[in-house]
């Protein structure tokens, strides 16, 4: 089996702890990837520490000479969010293909940039988003459309939790915030759950943004309503101010909802065909003594119940799958399964988010911080 040579650019959370960890650490992804250089301004980083770490790999302090490296097949561009753009396009320029670290940018002109020098180049581009693959949304995904829930009316979507924050990704001038750190797993997802039932851009977007609990000028709190015909609605929270946290995912439908949390998503719905129907009835309803009553009545709800297996329940698990989507979409031609096309519409989603939502700025960032 071929082995796509990887460099990885940057070694901080993403690059090194779980890109270069998954390479190293997924036997089935050892199997089709090796690291072979690293590059990262701060040399205890790139150290070799991972059980399948290969000790001869090369550790660059200056991402330029990944660049330069032409045994480098794949480059993983995990460089700070503001640079991803312009250092995906540099690296596709130099004539590698990149998977770039997620959010790829806060505007659309600049991903119609990158798209641009992907065509001209012709190299391979995509975005790393392996939230797309964790198995709780996957079965939510499916039992919504296995259609036991009747028509969707909305899908309620809830990362919340509480913390102050105060590095680097709370800094507006360095593409951070929630919005754009947290956001971007449940919006992928969203973004896809969206364009199955039409591929359409959201007629109406609601967005409140705020900063609360950051130290930094970035926003900790993000409520984003999508609307459309023939569409679901669809509420997204993330929260840094929630200390009682529910459901991270709630769908709302006309035979049963559902609710998916941790590991787990269970489901209760009835059969119509067993409830029998009623007319609508202008006239008050009452009982038998003619005393006002409300409607009433006794469904038999069925429920089911679904937990994730304990193998594919971690990180891990969609990481290596969506390496192995990218693995089969370089050598063998497969398609990508999250698409430029639903990387676009997300960034439009949240480009629009910002614009009814201008945070002030009052951290400054040095001239050529990367």
């Amino acid at each position: 089996m071929k082995r796509i040579k990887v460099g990885i650019i940057g070694q901080g959370r993403s690059g090194r702890n779980i890109h270069r960890h998954l390479f190293e650490c997924s036997p089935l992804l050892q199997e089709r990837f090796d690291v072979i250089a690293v590059a990262d301004p701060i040399s205890e980083r790139t150290a070799p520490t991972n059980p399948g770490a290969d000790p001869a790999c090369r550790r660059y302090a200056d991402y330029k000479e990944i660049l330069k490296d032409k045994d480098v097949e794949l480059v993983v561009n995990a460089c700070r969010s503001h640079k991803h753009v312009d250092i995906a396009i540099e690296a596709m320029q130099a004539g590698y293909n990149v998977v770039c670290e997620k959010p790829l940018t806060r505007h659309v002109s600049e991903v119609d940039r990158l798209l641009k020098v992907k065509d001209e180049t012709g190299r391979f581009f995509a975005v790393f988003q392996q939230a797309r693959f964790r198995p709780l949304y996957r079965k939510i995904f499916e039992v919504i459309h296995s259609g036991v829930l009747g028509r969707i009316a909305m899908v309620k979507v809830a990362y919340n939790g509480f913390g102050r924050r105060w590095d680097w990704q709370t800094i507006q001038d360095l593409c951070a915030g929630e919005l754009l750190n947290t956001a971007p797993h449940p919006l992928d997802q969203m973004v896809e759950l969206w364009e199955s039932f039409g591929e359409t851009d959201p007629e109406r977007i609601f967005a409140k943004l705020a900063c609360i609990n950051n130290y930094g000028d970035a926003e900790d709190f993000v409520k984003v309503i999508l609307e459309g015909k023939d569409h679901p609605v669809i509420d997204l929270e993330v929260s840094k101010e929630c200390l009682f946290p529910t459901y991270q995912y709630q769908v709302f439908g006309e035979k049963g909802s559902l609710v998916g949390n941790g590991e787990t998503v269970e489901w209760k719905y009835y059969n119509p065909a067993e409830a029998g129907s009623h007319e609508v009835s202008i006239a008050p309803i009452e009982d038998a003594a003619r005393l006002p009553i409300y409607c009433s009545e006794k469904l038999n709800f069925y429920s089911e119940k679904w937990t994730c297996p304990p193998e594919a329940s971690g990180f891990d698990d969609w990481g290596t799958k969506y390496y192995l989507n990218i693995y089969d979409a370089i050598t063998k031609g497969t398609p990508i399964a999250v698409k430029l096309s639903q990387i676009r519409r997300q960034i439009a989603i949240i480009e629009e988010c910002h614009r009814q939502n201008p945070l002030p700025k009052f951290v400054k960032v040095p001239e050529g911080t990367l």
